[in-house]
């Protein structure tokens, strides 16, 4: 079974490779607790999406060291590798998106897989519920309570997910921030403003996806690009939109896992040092040992 790694982002608001930032007491990055985590749930191979120019500093600081441990693949996220015939604008700098990132790893990947992001830490629990889901045959969508994924220091995108009867009908992507008190969403879509309850449950771009997904990627990406001819040098291909195209078009239920665990990232500089007295309460509760093996 395979955990699929998005590391390609640029990290632009915190300001440099966040991926790389050491958060834990002996110089641990938040993708070593993810592997850490994801191993212990009894996932088998790694497959690491990132920038080809990142490839040395990805494997000399995060690949050597589980090497081993887990089998390891790097794929490369480049905006000219596209399906079809087209054509992206050779000075766009910024990565086509989540699901783009996907399409780039179809090529290693074989298998029931899990997909999460580098850049966030996602505590133990969702790996074991993920790694249960896969062996059941489902799509799931991890969902977090949204009041256990905010931060103080400004608002946030969310992948806000409405629900019935156990299935994520739709994840909306959306700009959250507590105001006066309340929790308020504004999809990106332009459609109106909303309030969400403190339990409501978000997608932190954590999936447990069925390969059979992988052609449906290929040709999905395909057509956005072709619909978004006169917007490639700014439009995104996101994961969470795809997830539910395919569930809608193959009728496929996405089944949604609530987790208790307490979500936690990096989206600006600041919220870094919080991030390390997290962990180390973790570590101090004996959650995590103070020098995880992967070291």
């Amino acid at each position: 079974m395979t955990l699929v790694i998005m590391a390609a982002g640029m990290g632009s608001r915190f300001g440099g490779l966040k991926q790389i930032e050491p958060v834990g007491p002996n110089g641990e990055f938040i993708i070593d607790y993810s592997i850490h985590d994801a191993i212990e749930a009894g996932f088998t191979k790694v497959v690491f999406i990132i920038k080809e120019e990142n490839y040395d500093i990805f494997r000399d600081t995060i690949g050597k060291r589980i090497e081993g441990k887990i089998e390891v693949e790097y794929v490369f996220q480049d905006n000219q590798n596209v399906p079809g015939d087209i054509q992206i604008p050779a000075e766009r700098v910024k990565p086509l998106g989540t699901g783009h990132a996907l399409y780039s790893a179809i090529p290693a990947i074989h298998e029931p897989f899990a997909v999460i992001s580098a850049d966030d830490f996602y505590g133990k629990e969702p790996f074991f519920l993920l790694h249960d889901s896969l062996k059941r045959g489902e799509t799931s969508v991890i969902g977090y309570a949204i009041g256990n994924t905010l931060t103080e220091n400004g608002s946030v995108k969310r992948g806000v997910c409405f629900t019935s009867n156990g299935k994520v009908d739709r994840i909306l992507e959306s700009k959250v921030e507590r105001r006066d008190g309340k929790i308020i969403g504004e999809p990106l879509n332009g459609e109106p403003a909303y309030e969400m309850a403190e339990n409501h449950p978000v997608s932190m771009l954590m999936y447990g996806v069925q390969a059979d997904i992988l052609p449906f990627i290929q040709q999905d990406m395909e057509d956005f690009l072709k619909k978004n001819q006169a917007d490639l040098s700014t439009c995104e291909y996101l994961l969470p939109d795809a997830l539910s195209d395919y569930a809608r078009k193959m009728q496929i239920d996405m089944k949604l896992l609530p987790t208790t665990a307490v979500w936690k990232g990096v989206t600006y500089a600041s919220d870094l040092e919080e991030l390390k007295s997290y962990i180390k309460g973790l570590i101090d509760e004996g959650e995590y040992p103070n020098s995880i093996y992967i070291r």
